[in-house]
């Protein structure tokens, strides 16, 4: 059974919001929240990027609600984690991850925590295109 702390985990082929991870951890017992963003820069190992696009495992969903799991602890009101698959260009939101808490420091620790989890452990592979016509696959 999933604890009902976490109240977002999902991968998706559409625009993520912000705004959506920060209500689904919204709660009138925390006072802080972690928020990252990841946005697609325009560059990677000194190369123009041109764009990516990202895939996922079937089982990506269980394993980033593991992962979010993972981070909880009597200090944590709530979790959510949106990750993007499919093509993205420079400037597009990939992932967002938000960790309430009653105080700033918890809350921006699991933060910190959960989204380096989720690049190790959850099952999504980054392909790369550069401006220079080479490209790269990340995560596999």
């Amino acid at each position: 059974m999933t604890d009902p702390r976490i109240t977002l985990a999902d991968i998706r082929d559409e625009p993520l919001s912000v705004d959506e991870v920060l209500a689904a951890v919204s709660d009138p017992q925390a006072g802080g929240v972690g928020l990252f963003v990841g946005v697609v820069r325009d560059h990677d190992h000194a190369k123009d990027v041109r764009g990516l696009e990202y895939s996922a495992h079937p089982s990506a969903i269980d394993e980033l609600r593991k992962v979010a799991s993972a981070v909880l602890d009597e200090g944590i009101t709530k979790v959510a984690a949106v990750h993007r698959v499919g093509a993205l260009e420079v400037g597009d939101v990939a992932v967002v991850v938000a960790v309430s808490a009653p105080h700033r420091g918890p809350a921006l620790d699991a933060c910190h925590r959960l989204i380096d989890d989720l690049k190790v452990r959850v099952p999504i592979w980054k392909h790369q295109s550069f401006a220079d016509g080479s490209d790269e696959w990340v995560g596999l």
